[in-house]
């Protein structure tokens, strides 16, 4: 009987014929599977539909026909973006036998970027762009300005609704794109200037002279303008970079480089400053590398050697000195790679690393060529530069001995753990999970609420090492953070291998207030500049301990926030007893459990990086040397501080 249910069972889920095909037409695969074309449906994807329509316009301004591009964002959250470049073509496509602006517009990959001379250098490659915003917004509005006319159709969900009409006389040219996006295909509707404001500075200062405007008029109170025009193209970011990151430069001057093969660029703009971090951001024609590619690897391996020549050639490093390793030349390092190339071949849609090898000889000759020259013809720079490197590796050659120190005196080469660990039986790292608690009493009442079996509980004291202000044989002899090294077993830095982690989440548990926000914010600085692997593959969590326990006779319930509080008292009737938890410690184990620590009923944030350069941005304001970008930082950004002991 078993085995003739179980023969059912598979003829019913395995019946697959013609009928099962399914043709989705026109735009109706990008409807179907959005996340194949813009990433996500959440505020990434969302966002990435005005990047489509503004890379349409740069790619304008790459070819040399567009000097101002106008981002608005109008009430409603309707976007409009407009350019003064050629205008889309609106003659009658001959494949197609309709407007080429309307087979821009509902067809994917046709556009000018697959040959012939519309475009030499392009970033929207794929030639989806204008259309899956089409198909994915509630409406769409073109207004063309080409031939002394004024052109205009409107979509609905990909499709037109209008046909293409001339609505007026025209003397100038361009493009004016407004849509709105479809709330049945995005979670969110709201976009956020911020966000906005990064990527159009950005993209100025990778066109030099290029003015790009950002207007919001969502809040009639609250109009927000700005404009963004660097001349100085990617020297201003590196510049702009350095301020922001409250870094002092070692060099006043940004060190430009350039170089031009057939229809291939390259520039690099660079300055070092006297932090411990490098900071490369990579771009290939305006589109942002986030995992580098070609390009950066071939900066990366032709600084590395160039500076070791310089070295060896005035005697900075002797004969038996060992050379200089790629992270010593780069401590400090701010720079910026952009290359531009007829045919840039990305890996994927997100297009996050570039593959040509041709660029790569390109970047080797310009930094054998200028930079070269450039030592030679600044020596006190070369000189400053240098003595950094050689310090740099001087510290990393004793970190190695440190390294190796530890390993001895606090077992990280063994299996002995660190003495406050209070381990979990389960040794399974997909069920396991560490918490870092601050303070001996919060991790006291931690373990014994917690659950044993795959519960382990790592209490810290103190205030732990600032790891932006320390080199990194300091962080090997810091009592603070060793235990946690020791106890992840993944080593740290070059040596971190996120295969021996002992423990599938990592969870930092620390008090509602200033000072658990500091501890929070050293340990993910440590985690980031350490031990990022961790944070990339999902394994860190900050847990969220409530504010509030609010009770009525045998009744109560715990509030995070201030509005959930009032929301409880109300519900029991306004005559209730309150108690404001002012750290971990005031809980019982009990509560404590029952709050912060039962997988059925606790909250945890996860930590991720969206955006590598962004973050590191905010670690080295929030932990640098430098007072008042923090406090700039500060002031931006808290906005709500009345749950905060001060």
């Amino acid at each position: 009987m078993d085995n003739e249910l179980k023969n059912t069972a598979v003829n019913k889920d395995t019946t697959y014929d013609e009928s099962q095909i399914q043709i989705l037409e026109g735009l109706e695969a990008v409807r179907k599977r959005p996340g194949m074309y813009i990433g996500s449906t959440g505020p990434k994807g969302l966002h990435h539909l005005v990047y489509e329509i503004v890379d349409n316009s740069i790619d304008e301004a790459l070819a040399g026909f567009c000097t101002d591009i106008e981002v608005e964002i109008l009430p409603g959250n309707v976007i409009s973006v407009k350019d003064n470049g050629r205008g889309i073509p609106v003659g009658i496509n001959e494949q197609m036998g309709i407007p080429t602006v309307t087979v821009v517009m509902t067809v994917l990959h046709a556009g000018g970027k697959f040959g012939g001379n519309g475009y030499k250098v392009s970033g929207g490659l794929h030639g989806v762009g204008l259309s899956v915003v089409n198909a994915l917004s509630e409406w769409m509005e073109v207004e063309i300005a080409r031939d002394g006319k004024i052109h205009h159709q409107r979509f609905e969900r990909g499709n037109p609704v209008t046909e293409l009409t001339v609505i007026g006389e025209a003397e100038h040219t361009g493009t004016c794109i407004r849509f709105k996006a479809d709330n049945q295909i995005f979670e969110v509707e709201e976009y956020d200037f911020e966000v906005l404001q990064k990527r159009l500075r950005e993209q100025a200062f990778l066109n030099a002279g290029l003015r790009i405007t950002l207007a919001d008029y969502r809040d009639k109170d609250n109009i927000i303008e700005e404009e963004y025009c660097y001349e100085g193209g990617i020297s201003s970011y590196v510049e702009f970079m350095n301020k922001t990151r409250g870094y002092n430069v070692l060099h006043p001057q940004v060190i430009y480089l350039s170089m031009s093969d057939g229809d291939s660029f390259a520039e690099i703009a660079m300055q070092y400053n006297d932090s411990y971090n490098e900071t490369i951001v990579s771009f290939a024609n305006n589109i942002h590398t986030v995992d580098g590619g070609t390009h950066e690897t071939s900066f990366k391996t032709s600084i590395t050697r160039i500076f070791n020549d310089y070295a060896r050639k005035y005697s900075l490093l002797k004969e038996n000195d060992q050379s200089l390793k790629g992270d010593d030349v780069r401590e400090g390092l701010t720079a910026v790679i952009s290359v531009k190339l007829k045919e840039a071949q990305f890996e994927g849609q997100t297009k996050g690393k570039l593959g040509n090898t041709s660029i790569s000889s390109l970047v080797n000759t310009l930094m054998n060529e200028k930079l070269t020259a450039f030592l030679e013809e600044n020596p006190q720079v070369a000189r400053i530069i240098l003595e950094k490197s050689i310090n740099a590796a001087r510290v990393r050659e004793a970190a190695q001995k440190a390294r190796e120190l530890a390993r001895k005196k606090s077992g990280l080469a063994s299996t002995r753990m660190p003495e406050k660990l209070a381990d979990c039986i389960w040794t399974d790292p997909e069920r396991t999970e560490l918490y870092i608690v601050e303070g001996d009493s919060a991790g006291g009442s931690a373990i014994q609420g917690r659950d044993r079996n795959f519960q382990a509980i790592l209490p810290l004291w103190g205030k732990m090492l600032n790891v932006e202000k320390a080199r990194i044989d300091k962080v090997y002899t810091n009592e603070k953070l060793l235990p946690v090294v020791v106890a992840l077993g993944c080593g740290i830095g070059e040596d971190f291998d996120i295969t021996k982690l002992r423990y599938g989440k990592v969870i930092i548990m620390a008090d509602a207030d200033v000072d658990g926000a500091h501890i929070r914010t050293l340990l993910l600085t440590f985690f980031f500049r350490y031990m990022r692997p961790l944070v990339d593959a999902g394994h860190v969590y900050i847990a969220q301990p409530p504010l509030y326990r609010i009770s009525k006779g045998k009744q109560h319930k715990y509030a995070f926030n201030d509005e959930e509080r009032d929301r409880y008292i109300a519900e029991f009737g306004g005559n209730a007893e309150v108690q404001r938890y002012k750290g971990l410690g005031e809980m019982d184990p009990e509560q404590l459990w029952e709050t912060t620590m039962n997988p059925a009923f606790r909250t945890m944030i996860k930590v991720s990086i969206d955006d590598i350069p962004s973050t590191d941005e905010t670690f080295s304001i929030l932990m640098g040397d430098k007072v008042e970008p923090r406090r700039e930082f500060i002031e931006k950004n808290a906005k709500y501080v009345q749950n905060l002991d001060i």
